[in-house]
């Protein structure tokens, strides 16, 4: 991008130029004067580590060649990688159609079927038509004449056989007047005259001579008669097996030409195949089902109800090719919960009771993204119980297990369903931000063996008007994409130019392209307000404007509060040992700036520097560090060959709150130089940026938001044409300034000044130089460097003074 541009000032600090607070964007050159045109849909720009990453996980086929997707958490990152993913399997085959059906030798096991694309659901309805088509033809097979005329020979054979058995002993038993009857409770022998059975009072009446006799001869008889009977079960067992095998032959029949019918359509399948022969098996064994006579609308409740008789015969389509689409399907599953994860087995109630069966075993992603690629948030993923091991178990073990997650646990012994694990052949891409990946590798060290590449995208790209053509197209994708009206070309410069604000570079491009994506939006909302046609510059910067005010309520009462005289910051006059520092805050998505005094007192001492933040807790570790540096900074430049014999508070004014970060230690060692050397400061500039044991000044970050934070400050008491903000020089390349700002600087009303090194900032602050050491090693008389050295000189004498006189004094009686 452009170069700085600046002029001089004293010492080593540099006013920028116009230019440099703000860098334009030109797409003047670029064949784009609305969004509409040309059709561009490119979302990956500018990511050739993420895009080399992605093209190996995508078409590696090796275990453990998962992806993990690193970058800024936005839901651009994750549709352009599926966008990407899905163009790559476009030409690629449709993985399998699986399917459920009934274990008829055990029930509690499903089997999985694995079917070729499209033909599930085929199945599905074969199956079904045939049970249609069975339930007319078995009953009216049974119905049949030439079935009843067998089922009559088989009772009449029967009872022919059953009264030859019993012909010849009624025939002895009545030569010895004995007649055989048969009663409720079985046969008995009773005595006969005259062809007729003796009634029981007329045997009582009889002699008691041929009451023994007649008694002797049933005695004699009864083997006979038990022998006899017993024979009548053989014979209905006999006859219940004739008819058995006349309902299996008659059944095979009939079901016979339907199932092979089936078969033909199925020829080239196995496993289905083989699951018609079972099939053909359990209707042959169960042909009663079809046969007994049903209330009219009782069949088709039958099939309706779980647990129905027809339901064994039912095909449960898992995942198809109806259901996904052709291709290899790319699915984002959003609420990863164990069962949308790996499938489950439901549960209906019915007459007080929980039932399930093979039906009622539903899929999950897993199976659907079967064959293809499934896109996960980690963080969501971690969030639901269990779903994390389970993801890597399946993947360790290469297959889908529908797990009920009571029984592993141990919280239930009732039996339920164990379906057949079905393989997976699958390709995981999980999203998430570097932190939490970093934190996940470092606490599972299975991660790395399951996912093996890793696609880390950039928070932003290098701006050249290569890579702002690039990044206008994408947001013209995405326009499209979200039917917004059309973005002219001042309106697309403008996105580029907030876009490298975002970066908070003024040679760099955000790829955080969800608050593109607001932005643009609320832009098209606004200019629907204004009735335009298009989205312009004034359009993009009117939603800004709107973004800013929306979420500046804190910001203003801290500017209120100094307004007010509240929170004392001076912006004209001088202070010694006073300087405005700048700090960042950010609140819910919201960045500001604002000044804040920071004071500093000495005394001679032992050599410490108190952090007043620091003694109170209110410092965090980087904070203290930077104020640790100043004793550094001071031991290693001033009064070499003397102790440090100082004493030194500084502290953040009215401030109530955490202080951390170290961009304000250039002031804090400003504040401390100038207690030191006893030299007011200029309260019309603010300062802001670390420093080191050397002096110089390092970059800090978001520098627009405490320039703006300042600015502000100064507009509201008047701009003097004096006031200004000191950054480090290593900043000026973050500089996307608000438009005015730009405008007062350019009318010389405010200045953003850069330096190098903390002379620099010193001599910009005191108006004094700060100096240089002589070939004696002596700072210039005058100079900020002398008197500091002095002061510190004149400290460490009067320690000693104070010494010798203790030591002459003697101790204390």
């Amino acid at each position: 991008m452009n170069g700085i541009k600046t002029s001089s000032q004293p010492g080593g600090s540099r006013r920028l130029s116009i230019d440099q607070l703000y860098v334009k964007a030109d797409l003047s050159k670029v064949p784009i004067e609305t969004t509409t045109e040309p059709d561009h849909s490119s979302d990956i720009i500018r990511q050739p580590r993420a895009l080399s990453a992605l093209k190996l996980g995508a078409r590696i086929k090796a275990a453990g060649f998962n992806i993990f997707v690193v970058g800024p958490s936005s839901t651009w990152m994750r549709q352009a990688v599926k966008t990407y993913l899905q163009a790559e399997v476009t030409s690629q085959p449709t993985p399998s159609d699986w399917v459920y059906v009934n274990n008829f030798v055990l029930p509690h096991r499903p089997l999985a079927i694995e079917l070729p694309s499209g033909r599930a659901n085929g199945f599905h309805d074969r199956m079904r038509e045939l049970i249609q088509d069975l339930k007319i033809a078995l009953p009216a097979a049974f119905e049949s004449a030439e079935y009843q005329s067998h089922r009559d020979l088989i009772d009449e054979t029967t009872h022919q056989a059953q009264e030859k058995a019993f012909a010849q002993l009624r025939d002895r038993v009545a030569e010895r007047d004995i007649a055989i009857l048969r009663s409720p409770m079985g046969f008995g022998l009773a005595p006969m005259r005259d062809g007729k059975v003796i009634p029981p009072d007329e045997f009582k009446a009889l002699p008691e001579a041929e009451k023994e006799r007649i008694q002797k001869t049933i005695q004699e008889l009864e083997p006979e008669l038990e022998q006899a009977v017993r024979a009548l079960p053989q014979l209905e067992k006999e006859r219940r097996d004739a008819f058995r095998k006349l309902d299996r032959a008659t059944a095979q029949a009939a079901v016979s030409q339907s199932i092979d019918e089936a078969k033909r359509d199925f020829a080239d399948l196995p496993q289905v195949l083989r699951h018609l022969d079972s099939i053909r098996e359990d209707l042959i064994e169960n042909v009663a089902l079809f046969v007994a006579p049903q209330a009219e609308g009782a069949a088709e409740a039958a099939r309706l109800r779980l647990g129905g008789p027809f339901d064994r015969y039912e095909v449960n389509v898992l995942v198809s090719e109806a259901e996904r689409g052709a291709g290899r399907p790319v699915i984002e599953e959003l609420h990863p919960t164990l069962g949308n994860l790996t499938g489950r087995v439901e549960h209906l109630a019915q007459e007080g009771m929980l039932i399930t069966n093979f039906r009622l075993i539903k899929a999950g992603v897993l199976h659907r993204a079967n064959g293809g690629f499934l896109l996960l948030d980690l963080r969501g993923l971690l969030s639901e119980a269990f779903s994390w091991p389970t993801l890597k178990r399946a993947l360790l073990q290469r297959q889908i297990v529908i797990e009920d997650l009571t029984h592993s646990m141990g919280f239930s012994s009732t039996v339920t369903l164990e379906p057949d694990p079905i393989p997976l052949d699958i390709k995981v891409v999980l999203f998430c931000d570097r932190q939490l990946y970093n934190f996940l590798s470092a606490l599972d060290p299975e991660v790395d063996q399951h996912f093996k590449v890793l696609a880390d995208f950039d928070d932003d790209i290098t701006r050249t008007a290569s890579s702002e053509e690039d990044l206008s197209r994408s947001i013209a994708s995405m326009a499209r994409r979200e039917g917004i009206r059309p973005i002219d070309r001042g309106g697309l410069e403008r996105i580029l130019e907030y876009s490298s604000r975002l970066a908070e570079d003024q040679q760099k491009l955000t790829l955080v392209m969800d608050q593109i994506r607001d932005l643009a939006v609320e832009a098209d909302f606004w200019a629907e307000n204004a009735k335009h046609d298009e989205i312009s510059r004034v359009d993009v910067e009117y939603a800004i404007d709107q973004r800013r005010q929306r979420g500046n309520r804190v910001d203003q009462h801290r500017k209120e509060a100094i307004y007010r005289q509240i929170a004392l910051i001076d912006t004209s006059g001088s202070r010694e040992g006073q300087v405005n520092g700048l700090s960042v805050f950010s609140l819910s998505g919201h960045s500001f700036g604002t000044p804040t005094r920071i004071t500093c007192r000495v005394r001679p001492g032992s050599g410490k520097i108190i952090d007043i933040e620091r003694e109170v807790e209110l410092g965090g570790p980087i904070h203290s560090k930077g104020v640790l540096i100043l004793s550094g900074f001071l031991a290693g430049r001033y009064a070499l060959e003397t102790p440090m014999s100082l004493y030194a508070s500084i502290v953040f004014e009215q401030s109530y709150g955490g202080v951390e970060g170290d961009s304000a230690s250039a002031a804090e060692l400003c504040a401390l130089l100038s207690a030191l050397a006893a030299v007011p400061m200029r309260q019309d500039f603010a300062l802001t940026g670390s420093v080191n044991q050397l002096g110089d000044i390092q970059a800090i970050g978001g520098v627009n938001e405490k320039i703006e934070g300042f600015f502000d400050i100064c507009v509201e008491r008047g701009l003097t044409g004096t006031q200004g903000v000191i950054i480090p020089v290593s900043n000026a390349q973050h500089l996307m300034l608000r438009s005015d700002i730009i405008a007062a600087c350019a009318e010389g009303r405010f200045s953003v000044y850069t330096v190098s090194s903390i002379d620099d900032a010193i001599e910009l602050l005191t108006g004094l130089t700060a100096g240089l050491r002589d070939e004696k090693g002596r700072y210039p008389d005058g100079s900020v460097n002398r008197r500091v050295e002095d002061r510190l000189i004149a400290f460490s004498q009067k320690l000693d003074a104070l010494h010798r006189d203790h030591a002459r004094a003697g101790p204390e009686t």
